[in-house]
């Protein structure tokens, strides 16, 4: 009897072992060693990140939707995302009424162009306020931060001014001059990136180049901008995207016969009906919204593109320039 008493207590100890051990197991799973790696965290955390996709992408699949709908369906409020039937005549119409090929030539140059001047003469301007030593270098540093605090609105009116003198109205000189000289598009947010990751270089690299004999030219443009390869990536892309999308400077300076497509999607309506829209026209046909959608997504698709390409470069080159701090 004694011997199947401790045999049935051992069996009881052993199956609450058993049943810690399993709950042990469930808590672990669910709950994790450290807050972020149990399954509830990961839920919350997934649940989060799915509304944050959701409030980023509704925008851009609703201009998708709108752009293949057919008038019924634009005239229809059961149609909300899913069209009954797919239209590509508002994406060729847009194409027409936003001169797209030429448009994107333009709209290219002014893109492209200052944006790989920026990434020169702010390397240059970033580098020399955070590595060299001269007298002022703080009110030099203040003053492009001022620069970046006035909104363009102030400074509109002397600006076209003193561009309508020198005749560079309608022309790219608007936007390529100013980059050449370090007042470019956001030039001075430019210059605060590349200076906040020159200053987390180690000296040493430069203190072994100047042993070598390199003057501050041969080591800036030999050893350091090769290195800085992450915060010109980022530099390039972020001057990229804001001259693409740049519609207010565009339109006061570039209004005639170099138009960009920010511009011209603005004027989409005028460029189809061949002058300004009138009520009559607007009842003829009352519904262009899927016309301007389609004019939406042609303009933010090359930016869309260059970003899918170089996303990863660009997300390491962040992490390197210290922006997400």
């Amino acid at each position: 009897m004694k011997v199947e008493i401790i045999m049935k207590q051992r069996v009881r100890h052993l199956r609450s072992l058993l049943n810690g051990r399993q709950a042990q197991r469930v808590k672990l799973l669910v709950l994790g060693r450290n807050t972020n790696d149990g399954l509830l965290a990961k839920l919350f955390i997934y649940f989060m990140l799915t509304i944050v996709a959701y409030l980023y992408l509704q925008p851009f699949l609703y201009m998708v939707s709108t752009m293949v709908k057919t008038l019924p369906d634009l005239l229809d409020p059961t149609v909300q995302w899913i069209p009954r039937s797919i239209e590509w005549e508002n994406l060729s119409r847009a194409l027409k009424g936003l001169k797209y090929q030429e448009s994107v030539l333009y709209t290219l140059t002014l893109a492209v162009i200052p944006s790989f001047i920026q990434v020169l003469i702010c390397s240059i301007t970033g580098y020399a306020l955070a590595r060299l030593q001269f007298s002022g270098k703080n009110i030099y540093f203040a003053l492009i931060l001022l620069t970046f605090l006035i909104p363009p609105q102030i400074m509109i009116i002397p600006l076209y001014v003193i561009y309508s003198k020198l005749g560079w109205l309608n022309t790219p000189f608007v936007f390529i001059i100013p980059a050449l000289l370090g007042q470019g598009l956001k030039s001075a947010l430019f210059i605060i990136i590349f200076r906040q990751f020159f200053q987390s270089l180690p000296k040493a690299i430069e203190e072994a180049a100047m042993i070598d004999g390199a003057s501050i030219f041969r080591l800036f443009f030999r050893v350091i901008l090769p290195l800085s390869i992450p915060a010109c990536l980022v530099v390039f892309l972020f001057s990229f995207v804001w001259h693409w999308n740049e519609s207010y400077l565009s339109s006061m300076f570039l209004s005639q016969d170099f138009t960009p497509l920010s511009v011209r999607l603005e004027k989409l309506e005028t460029a189809i009906f061949g002058r300004e829209p009138s009520i009559e026209m607007l009842a003829a046909n009352p519904v262009t919204e899927g016309t301007k959608m389609a004019g939406a997504f042609l303009i933010i698709f090359p930016p869309l593109l260059v970003y899918m390409i170089a996303q990863r470069w660009f997300v390491e080159g962040i992490e390197r320039t210290g922006l997400v701090d």
